[in-house]
């Protein structure tokens, strides 16, 4: 099984990143977030917030949106072309993402790409508020550890360092920057 991070891996850019911008456009009532999204980004790039209570606020910005179902599948739809032509070709039906974006946004990407095995971050997606531990670095490995306990990882795709205890646990595994994929480094 080869596994997968999502943004700046198979997705080129943030898929969060770029649903917030286009729900602003798309769906002008999330700008009422707007304050609360900036005051909350200044708290924590002043490292006085924790990530996970950032994020959390930003989602609240969900509440504007009514049909928060169809508009996800909107902005997939809008945003497939954002996924990465060197992973088109090297797909294989038994691939694995897991990442740190909201699970309802990263499910309904794969499932266009008919990925079935996926973990990410629990967000509910009607009140933005994460219903589980942001799926990130070590939480990665352990939510994988508790599905599927002594996974074989062929190989491991991730544009951040901080997916070392992933990489760790792969016969091959590569950063990405771009579309170069190169070995991951060795400390």
């Amino acid at each position: 099984m080869n596994i997968y991070d999502w943004d700046n891996t198979i997705y080129q850019g943030d898929s969060t990143a770029d649903f917030v911008l286009w729900l602003y456009v798309h769906r002008p009532l999330t700008m009422l977030s707007i304050f609360r999204t900036a005051g909350c980004g200044i708290l924590y790039g002043l490292h006085l917030m924790e990530k996970l209570t950032f994020k959390q606020n930003l989602y609240h910005m969900f509440v504007y949106v009514k049909d928060i179902d169809r508009t996800a599948d909107d902005f997939v739809d809008s945003h497939m072309d954002h996924v990465k032509d060197w992973y088109l070709q090297q797909q294989k039906k038994d691939d694995m993402v897991i990442s740190a974006s909201p699970e309802f946004m990263i499910r309904r990407f794969c499932a266009k790409l008919g990925i079935v095995n996926i973990l990410a971050s629990q967000v509910d997606p009607k009140t933005g508020r994460y219903t589980g531990v942001n799926c990130h670095g070590k939480e990665k490995v352990r939510r994988l550890q508790k599905i599927e306990k002594n996974a074989d990882i062929d190989e491991f795709y991730s544009d951040s360092m901080s997916d070392a205890p992933l990489a760790a646990l792969a016969k091959k595994a590569y950063l990405v920057k771009g579309d170069q994929r190169r070995e991951w480094p060795q400390k």
